[in-house]
């Protein structure tokens, strides 16, 4: 990379397949916070010290040694947190951007990996049928705000969580979330689900872990499913939370399964097909919480952790 008189030339070397980008959008996703510790057996490798973080985000080709990106394409993806990155693309890191009809922060969130997470969990891990009922706990971040509204689409009783008074209005009137509660403020986690649950709950899309997974457990119902999407109480903590009622799992006969969005990347276009027409209709409703310039970044990225953000938290680096 070479900077002359603030015009940036560079270059992808002949022969090669890598792709040089301009980044313009940057998602804060919790399990970025995984990686800043070394995890036996992580699905990610931890961030090296000294050389810029890695994550997803919406980029523009300048220049391309790979086929199946040109010079002006829009993609999606693993890139680095810096305004300008040379990646290797791959089948399942790089994602070439057909419809610019919408938003291209999106791509981020709601038509990205948060979007593809959300479609997978509830779909394909949960399995749900017509009329069930549905608890989501981090409900209104990028994830949760849609599986909720997926569960709806589909007749299903929901009920989400989050961490403050506006957060759970958002659920309510924005989101189409049938009940609402602040977790901050129930001092008995398991008297709450008999509240909102009074036969027990279906569906579990679990996203936080610790005392809300114990106190799930003991509330679902026969068969019930849970999907283990995340569980962010526990990335900060230094010795994690233990689970006491994983019996349940036995004389519930509850399927909990744990998965990770890579694995699923082959029904991509299956999921634009559902969700575009739905954006673009209306019917669907998504959030975003922008933070501008590459220096707010880390700012941004902690704030999850406090739940200071509303909706998908997006670092926007250019316009392009």
């Amino acid at each position: 990379m070479e900077l002359k008189n603030s015009t940036i030339k560079l270059d992808a070397p002949k022969g090669s397949n890598v792709v040089v980008l301009k980044n313009l959008y940057l998602s804060c996703d919790p399990y970025m916070r995984t990686r800043m510790k070394k995890i036996e057996g992580s699905y990610f490798d931890s961030f090296t010290a000294g050389s810029p973080i890695t994550g997803y985000g919406v980029a523009k080709v300048l220049e391309s040694g790979d086929s199946n990106f040109e010079k002006g394409d829009l993609v999606w993806g693993l890139t680095g947190w810096e305004e300008y990155s040379v990646v290797t693309p791959t089948q399942s890191t790089l994602f070439k951007i057909h419809d610019k009809d919408v938003p291209l922060s999106y791509y981020t969130g709601i038509l990205g990996m948060p979007g593809m997470t959300a479609y997978i969990g509830f779909y394909e891990i949960c399995s749900p049928k017509m009329g069930e009922t549905v608890y989501i706990s981090a409900a209104s971040g990028a994830v949760g705000q849609l599986v909720g509204q997926f569960a709806k689409m589909l007749g299903c009783y929901v009920v989400g969580s989050a961490g403050s008074k506006e957060k759970v209005d958002l659920l309510k009137s924005k989101f189409g979330f049938d009940e609402a509660f602040n977790y901050k403020e129930e001092h008995d986690l398991d008297a709450a689900f008999k509240r909102y649950f009074p036969d027990g709950i279906d569906i579990y899309f679990e996203n936080v872990g610790g005392k809300m997974l114990d106190a799930v457990l003991v509330n679902m119902k026969l068969h019930g499913r849970i999907a283990v999407c995340g569980m962010i109480s526990q990335y900060n903590l230094e010795t994690t939370e233990g689970v006491h009622n994983l019996f349940c799992l036995i004389t519930k006969r509850i399927r909990m399964e744990g998965f990770i969005v890579f694995d699923h990347y082959h029904l991509y276009p299956k999921y634009l097909e559902m969700i575009i027409p739905q954006i673009k209709d209306g019917k669907i409703a998504y959030i975003e919480d922008v933070a501008e310039g590459l220096e707010n970044a880390p700012n941004a990225l902690v704030g999850l952790f406090s739940g200071r953000n509303v909706g998908k938290q997006v670092v926007m680096i250019s316009r392009e």
